[in-house]
């Protein structure tokens, strides 16, 4: 069956149900139907937070699929809730953008999802309308002031940085001239549409941790310079008030269930190759407020949403994660070591062991951290006997911990030798998290400890457009600002044709953008982009609907 139709056998529970279930009276959830309620901020308890396990769900480098991160973790949560222990999920907020493209949706899979599939998967509860629509109204704000003879700031409109953001994949957006049609239709300049995930607006949400810290993170964002080469920050515009009051809803974690019946957060979505990966420091935090167990997960390989999660988010939040499940795919495996992606379900033990040292460098950098690794091997019907072994084999000579885990046929029930493994880590009290980097480290010694001993870079090349980027941050007095390196997730270079485990290579930034607001700087490396494409036959080809509204061809 497909996860849609997975998802129909399922009797939802009313969400008042499960807001009683997760700790939260239901008379004070604010429901958006039966099946999907806003949290109230209230019941987020930092003391309680202390006394909750936090674990991190994240992957070797994927396929372009992905290795089922998020059905993983589901699946990990609902084995945790089987062996007795209160555990909530924690995942990202699906995004249009992969949902018509080529991943899909991001509610998990088979007998491993989070519901109503088809309405977080669409619109859910308007969290990204409502951070498109704050981007936006800055846009325009900005260029508003530009035709302005009375308001005027004096910004050069050759220096704004501020583009507009859309919820699709559109790659006719990435560049584009606003401003046409003479003096009443503002100044024409050149400027550009990035992907909704990618909004610093989204970076912003998924870091703050009040309403007070979402507004004052808002009126720092960074807007570019006036004629006399003075920096505008939408501050001084006067334009968080109005943002942030089209975020009061949005800031509020969204409940939703597991297909077992389990409580659900899901709040933000900023990709990890292009942001920090991860969901909001307020839905983590609730859910650790309610939960002896918290499952996350951090977007792409441990190379990206992992690195940003502990460095970022981690740090940000004062969070100290318990242990880290390590997903991998046998078919990933056997991709990194050489064998045709369209070959990927043939049984290859050579290809398979060729692609072993891209799991061990996964695992050499979660233990840069000082966080316990388990190894989950994500089954798929197409593994062997001989190819499972062989992952178990290496597991064992290195002294971790690993379990086959079949979460998308069997559910919670398929992942309890793993949630074993997680308890037992946990109670074995050998993590002791530890960042990567000093925040106050200079700019490029942070990217330089990044490239390096995560990715296995030789050295960092800088453009010198980068270098006029890094003058920029030191003039404006922003280098103790964390780096979110924009990188491809497709290998642990920049090139996503160097797969495996590369060794000796460069890594250059081209530029680095500044998201002041949300705490952090965007070296981008590669060819990487903010607005993705569609493929050639996107996902969007096999949906439907019919008259009666049931929905068909998501996945």
């Amino acid at each position: 069956m497909t996860d849609l139709e997975v998802a129909k056998t399922v009797t939802l529970k009313h969400i008042s149900e499960i807001a009683e279930t997760f700790g939260v009276n239901k008379d004070h959830i604010e429901m958006y139907g039966k099946y999907k309620a806003k949290l109230p901020l209230a019941y987020i308890d930092k003391a309680k937070t202390e006394q909750s396990n936090l674990i991190l769900v994240s992957a070797i480098s994927p396929t372009p699929a992905g290795e089922g991160k998020t059905t993983m973790s589901i699946g990990l949560s609902e084995g945790l809730n089987r062996l007795g222990k209160k555990t909530t999920v924690v995942l990202r907020e699906p995004s249009l953008g992969p949902v018509f493209g080529i991943k899909g949706g991001a509610t998990g899979g088979g007998y491993s999802q989070v519901l109503p599939m088809e309405d977080i998967n669409l619109h859910f509860t308007g969290d990204f309308s409502a951070i498109e629509k704050a981007h936006n109204l800055l846009a325009a704000i900005i260029d508003n002031n530009i035709q302005s003879k009375t308001n005027s700031l004096q910004i050069d409109p050759r220096t704004i940085s501020w583009k507009r953001v859309v919820d699709l994949n559109d790659r006719a957006l990435r560049r584009v001239i606003v401003g046409l049609g003479g003096t009443t239709s503002g100044v024409p300049r050149e400027t550009g549409f990035d992907i909704t995930a990618a909004s610093e607006i989204m970076a912003i949400l998924c870091l703050a941790e009040n309403l007070t810290d979402l507004k004052n993170r808002l009126g720092n964002i960074f807007i570019g310079y006036t004629f006399d080469k003075q920096p505008i920050y939408a501050r001084d515009l006067k334009a968080q008030g109005a943002m942030t009051a089209l975020l009061k809803d949005a800031i509020k974690p969204n409940l939703v269930q597991t297909i077992e019946g389990n409580p659900a957060i899901i709040h933000g979505g900023p990709f990890a190759n292009i942001a920090q990966g991860t969901n909001t420091v307020i839905a983590t935090l609730m859910g650790m407020s309610h939960s002896e167990y918290t499952v996350t997960e951090a977007g792409f390989g441990f190379d990206l949403g992992a690195e940003k999660f502990f460095d970022i988010k981690c740090q940000s939040a004062g969070l100290k994660p318990k242990a880290v499940v390590l997903t991998t795919t046998i078919r990933a495996l056997k991709y990194h070591g050489g064998a045709d992606l369209k070959a990927l379900t043939e049984p290859n033990l050579g290809a398979l062991e060729k692609g072993m040292p891209n799991l061990e460098k996964h695992l050499e950098n979660i233990a840069k951290f000082n966080v316990a690794p388990v190894i989950a091997i994500n089954q798929f019907t197409s593994d062997t006997e001989a190819e499972i072994e062989l992952i178990k084999d290496f597991a064992d000579s290195k002294g971790i911990k690993v379990a086959l885990a079949n979460v998308w046929g069997k559910g919670g029930e398929g992942a309890l030798e793993l949630a074993q493994h997680v308890i037992d880590v946990v109670k074995s009290n050998t993590s002791n998290f530890k960042p990567l980097y000093d925040w106050k480290s200079p700019v490029t010694d942070k990217i330089a400890t990044i490239s390096t001993e995560i990715y296995g870079a030789q050295h960092v090349d800088y453009t010198s457009k980068a270098k006029a980027h890094l003058r920029k941050i030191k003039n404006l007095k922003l280098e103790y600002l964390p780096v979110c390196i924009a990188k491809t997730q497709k290998s642990l270079s920049d090139n996503p044709k160097l797969l495996g485990r590369p060794k000796d290579f460069i890594i250059t930034v081209r530029e680095i953008e500044i998201a002041s607001g949300a705490g952090f700087l965007i070296p981008i490396t590669g060819d990487i982009m903010r607005m993705p494409g569609l493929p050639a036959h996107p996902a969007s080809e096999g949906i439907d609907i019919n008259d009666v509204g049931e929905i068909t061809g998501l996945f």
